[in-house]
């Protein structure tokens, strides 16, 4: 149960779903995009967000794409990410997506809301930040697309009224050579303490991580170090650590420094897998 009372809507298009938030707006309610829901479940319970109703964009059709053509994925955001599980069009993502909470979880959680969500881990967000994937967006200004990169920031970066209806990803990516590694304090139980993923694309090396900052993220300063092939090897992965964006986590699972120690062995593992040397 959540603590406050809510109305819920269930618009069939995206131009109702829009019309919906400003609608309930005007009428000085303060409406959320639903995808899963079970992060506002989660924090409604710990009073971290409140709304007075939710628009439910799951029966919207360009929500629930999934679609391959011979140029790009189209992944919609009110995917269940079991979903992705299943139909395995994009195997790094496949291998994020698998990772994230247990089977059940991922009957509900989605693309949508694993990616714009308050939780600092996001791991299904690396896959589209390290194949320069592109957003669909829908808003007031109605639909655009525009590159990752210009809209997630350290966190997706919405303007009121907007939300998140597709990613598309260019198809020659889920081909690539690839690496993912998830790692918890004590073996599959709990958060993660770092997960990487990396792929291998025109002879370098892509890094995008999660867990070591309180946002994931894809640094180009630490890929241009792990690829700088004239250094030997510990240089190349001491210098990626010391480009790492700041703060480093410190929490109950896992201290900084530890952090740190786990990402080194990551990375060593990384360029041994994807033959970087």
């Amino acid at each position: 149960m959540i603590p406050f009372e809510i109305t819920y809507h269930r618009p069939r298009s995206i131009a109702e779903a829009v019309r919906l938030f400003d609608t309930l707006q005007q009428q000085g309610k303060k409406p959320l995009y639903y995808g899963g829901g079970t992060e506002i479940i989660t924090l409604s319970r710990l009073h971290l967000v409140a709304a007075d109703a939710v628009i439910d964009i799951k029966h919207i059709p360009e929500c629930r794409a999934l679609e391959s053509n011979p140029h790009e994925l189209v992944l919609g955001a009110a995917l269940p990410l079991a979903a992705l599980e299943e139909a395995d069009p994009f195997p790094l993502l496949t291998k994020a997506a698998s990772e994230v909470a247990d089977r059940t979880a991922r009957n509900q959680i989605t693309l949508g809301g694993n990616i714009c969500g308050q939780f600092f881990y996001r791991e299904t967000v690396l896959p589209f930040l390290l194949s320069d994937s592109q957003a669909v967006i829908a808003g007031k200004d109605g639909v655009r697309q525009c590159n990752i990169h210009d809209v997630f920031q350290r966190h997706i970066r919405l303007k009121p009224g907007q939300f998140l209806v597709q990613m598309k990803v260019d198809r020659s990516y889920a081909s690539l050579p690839h690496f993912h590694r998830k790692r918890r304090k004590q073996g599959k139980v709990g958060y993660p303490l770092v997960t990487a993923a990396a792929i291998k694309k025109d002879g370098q090396i892509r890094v995008a991580l999660s867990g070591m900052c309180p946002f994931p993220f894809r640094s180009t300063e630490v890929e241009e170090r792990l690829n700088a092939r004239h250094l030997s090897l510990h240089d190349r992965i001491a210098g990626a650590i010391r480009a790492l964006p700041r703060p480093i986590l410190d929490d109950i699972e896992g201290s900084a420094a530890y952090r740190l120690f786990v990402l080194e062995q990551m990375l060593f593992d990384i360029i041994e897998e994807l033959g970087g040397e």
